[in-house]
């Protein structure tokens, strides 16, 4: 793929002629042609900027400074991905991201269990992240507690090439290629990157290899063709495992001896291709999306000898492999109703994912850490089939309403292949349905200000991570579990200067039942339960846009209450195989703080002399259900400053960036109900990266 890079590089480049800034794109997130200012709905849009702050350009992090309601924490621990939640939603995720849809270029990201993976998004090729909070998320099926949409840039009349190395603390090093531009009816964005680093902890490398390339083809009478295939590689990834709070004081660049005597570890390969049709008529719309891929995952754990000898047990090393795919299909029509315009759209998806299951003893003899007999092996599927409707109608000359519905349907079925006398046949399937309709009415008093309300309700199932294993330590499928359903409401105002500055200001409260939570969590399983009610209620503030004289200004803030409603049987101690500890109503849902922000301020343009100043601060987070010791809260602060050289017809900027420049001690995430009390993952203390980036 890197020779392929090459060839589409080079022979271009000597066209190239100056680095032009193209258009802004619509927001896309509502599938509707409407203003993101004109939503009833929290919804950002976030340019994307890699390396302009100096920053490594490797996790979607990076580019959320300054969205309210969104938690996004690099646990620097690649083997587990990143830490992402919204509003309190996806929190009690240990790895991967849960209760948050996930998409890049309108392919989903996020399985049809509600397991998403962050690890494949490109941000060489990005153009903006898109972020939508609330009800309206409901729109996009199961386990859409919020909505994260990536989209890479097109390309523009001018080629462009762009070199970008980062290099930093611990032996972080990152290397992009992209290029971007128009050839006849072709327009393409292409990138390519490498990533590797020693880690910040110990026992913590990683390396990465990915590749992304969005081709948009126009063939003509309003049809356009959009193809995207993305590439990841990551052949070995250190897991360094969680801190207890002691060991978190002591050293927090340590890793536990399980780590070490286990070698835990993990290997990803993703490949995945999709493709979407449009056609654009005065009145009608259509849009057909296809997507496949397939994914494979080894991760070695470090579960104990001991706790294999059960003939039930799924053994210490977990083999993944299967494919995934889906299709969506939608149409829009523009009319009017009762002398006011209208906009509808009615459609379909389906999306499956069929994965062989294995699990290995991660000993040999004496011999830890290596692949050894068989102990699990099981084909499991799973399929969603979700129908939808919108309709937005400007009812009046200042008010508009948007109404939403969705039914989905999504199954799971697990065929065991692994039976013997003391393991018995463990196949099972179970089925979850839901129809979720969402309402909202924008108020428009004048040009700059909006004042909406919306409510709506989602559900969300448990995905095969969590149906796995059954809390009683039987083998076989946690067919009990039952879907979370929510009923969310917001109230909002909005405000935008003639001079661009945008406030926005966001009241909302979510309540479910049958709420999931953490049933055990032994030698690196964990088991799963429903225990009630819950409710995520709170307030969003958000502020951004130019402050005069070559300075912007971009900051979201968030005030949230996450407790559960309901009282429940919680761990006592650990390991924990029967909860029986009392935890009563009001008690924290554990990994959601109480109030979170970011901000970046900064001042320059492309050339010439350019800085920032970002702050981040999160309050104290309870690591368990019972709320027995917390993260405690900190504020970190990055620095960046930089200088843009015109080199012909070329740029250069250099940026160095300082982050934690006080060199505080910090949590930067929390594994929830760690069965150890190994809760703590450490944020590094502070460090210095350097960026160059060079555009043709």
């Amino acid at each position: 793929m890197w020779g392929a890079f090459a060839v589409a590089w080079l022979p271009l480049a000597a066209a190239a002629q100056a680095v032009t800034e193209l258009p802004p794109v619509p927001v896309q997130a509502m599938r509707l042609d409407i203003p993101s200012f004109d939503l009833p709905a929290a919804l950002s849009n976030v340019p994307v900027r890699a390396g302009a702050d100096g920053k490594p350009g490797v996790n979607l992090s990076e580019a959320l400074t300054g969205v309210p309601g969104v938690l996004a924490r690099d646990r620097q621990n690649y083997a587990q991905d990143e830490q992402l939640s919204i509003r309190g939603f996806g929190a009690r995720a240990t790895f991967g991201v849960r209760g948050v849809r996930l998409y890049a270029d309108g392919i989903p990201a996020t399985m049809p269990d509600g397991q998403g993976q962050l690890s494949h998004f490109a941000l060489a090729a990005a153009d903006r992240v898109e972020v939508l909070r609330g009800p309206f998320s409901a729109l996009y099926g199961n386990s859409s507690g919020g909505v994260v949409q990536l989209w890479s840039a097109a390309g523009g009349p001018v080629p462009v090439r762009t070199l970008e190395a980062y290099a930093g603390a611990d032996g972080s090093m990152n290397l992009d290629m992209a290029a971007r531009g128009i050839a006849g009816p072709l327009d393409y964005n292409l990138a390519l990157g490498r990533f590797r680093t020693d880690g910040y902890r110990a026992h913590s490398r990683a390396q990465r290899t990915s590749g992304n390339a969005r081709l948009g083809f126009d063939l003509g009478a309003g049809r356009t063709l959009t193809v995207v295939a993305n590439t990841l590689a990551q052949p070995w990834t250190q897991d360094p495992l969680g801190l207890t709070r002691d060991q978190w004081r002591a050293d927090p660049r340590q890793a536990v001896d399980a780590a070490f005597a286990f070698v835990t570890r993990k290997r990803v390969q993703q490949q995945q291709l999709g493709a979407v049709w449009e056609v654009q008529r005065d009145r009608d719309d259509l849009r057909l999306m296809a997507y496949g891929g397939q994914r494979g995952v080894t991760q070695v754990l470090s579960i104990p000898v001991a706790a294999q000898q059960s003939p039930l047990s799924a053994g210490g090393v977990v083999d993944l492999d299967g494919g995934y795919g889906g299709a969506d299909a939608r149409w829009t029509h523009r009319g009017q109703a009762f002398g006011h315009p209208l906009e509808w759209v009615l459609g379909a998806s389906w999306d499956t994912q069929d994965q062989h299951r294995r699990g290995y003893e991660n000993f040999v003899g004496d011999m830890l850490g290596v692949q050894g007999a068989l102990r699990r092996d099981e084909l499991d599927r799973v399929h969603a089939f979700d129908q939808y409707t919108q309709l937005d109608w400007h009812l009046a000359e200042h008010w508009s309403l948007l109404l939403g519905a969705r039914h989905s349907v999504v199954a799971f079925r697990a065929s065991d292949r692994y039976v013997t006398a003391a393991n018995p046949d463990d196949s099972g399937r179970t089925r979850y349905q839901a129809t979720t309709p969402v309402a909202g009415i924008d108020y428009r008093p004048t040009a700059v200000l909006r004042l909406y309300a919306s409510y709506g309700e989602g559900f969300e199932t448990p995905t095969f991570n969590e149906l796995g294993y059954r809390r009683d330590g039987q083998a076989g499928l946690a067919l009990d579990l039952r879907p979370v359903r929510s009923r969310n409401g917001e109230l909002g105002l909005k405000w935008q200067a003639h001079d661009g500055m945008r406030m926005e200001l966001a009241l909302f409260r979510a309540d479910s039942r049958d709420e999931l939570a953490v049933a055990s969590n032994v030698g690196g399983r964990s088991t799963y339960r429903n225990v009630g009610r819950s409710r995520r209620q709170g307030a969003e503030l958000s502020l951004d846009g130019e402050l005069g004289d070559g300075w912007r200004l971009r900051l979201g803030m968030t005030w949230l209450q996450a407790r559960f409603r309901s009282g429940f049987l919680a761990c006592a101690g650990t390991p924990c195989l029967v909860p029986d500890l009392p935890v009563p109503a009001g008690t924290r849902i554990p990994g959601v703080p109480g109030r979170y922000g970011s901000l970046r301020l900064e001042h320059g343009g492309a050339l010439g002399w350019r800085g920032g100043l970002e702050l981040e601060g999160v309050g104290a987070v309870p690591v368990d259900d019972r709320n027995s010791a917390s993260a405690p809260g900190y504020l970190h602060t990055g620095v960046d400053l930089g200088y843009g050289f015109a080199l012909g017809d070329a740029r250069l900027h250099l940026v160095a960036r300082v982050d934690n420049l006080f060199d505080r001690r910090i949590v930067g995430s929390v594994i929830v109900n760690e069965g150890n009390g190994r809760y703590y993952e450490p944020a590094p203390g502070r460090s210095l990266g350097l960026r160059l980036r060079l555009d043709f």
